[in-house]
């Protein structure tokens, strides 16, 4: 068996049993924690980046050090930036619904995330800028 299944296999398997284990503590009326969430995000991204790349060792697929693999994540990256700007402007549409005014947290969050871009491409700008002199 190849590498990249066991990887899958095993992250995958933790993955359910986190999962089964919210489900449960949620239908039991059991509190959720930060370390339930965080441990559901850790196993889940270790299961998607088994699942997306190869391995060099097995040569399958699109790893990710190769040309290919950079441009894939590049990519991934601005459209996630972008969905997560999504996501909390549907938060502070909620909340404002919800509560009649807006949470200045997620009103921050959400300048922070509409600035973050910019400031990340004008920092990456005046770096290649400063090699060029």
């Amino acid at each position: 068996m190849k590498i990249k299944h066991w990887k899958t296999a095993i992250t995958g398997v933790a993955a359910f049993i986190v999962l089964t284990t919210v489900i449960y503590r949620t239908a039991t009326g059991k509190d959720i924690g930060f370390n339930d969430i965080a441990s559901l995000g850790a196993v889940t991204l270790l299961f998607l980046s088994a699942l997306t790349w190869g391995t060099k060792e097995d040569q399958d697929g699109v790893r990710e050090d190769e040309e290919l693999g950079r441009r894939i994540t590049e990519q991934s990256s601005k459209v996630g930036y972008f969905l997560l700007t999504l996501f909390i402007l549907v938060a502070v549409g909620i909340d404002q619904w919800a509560h009649e005014e807006p949470s200045l947290l997620l009103l921050s969050l959400l300048g922070l995330s509409m600035v973050t871009l910019p400031f990340i491409e004008w920092v990456h700008m005046r770096k290649y800028r400063a090699a060029e002199d």
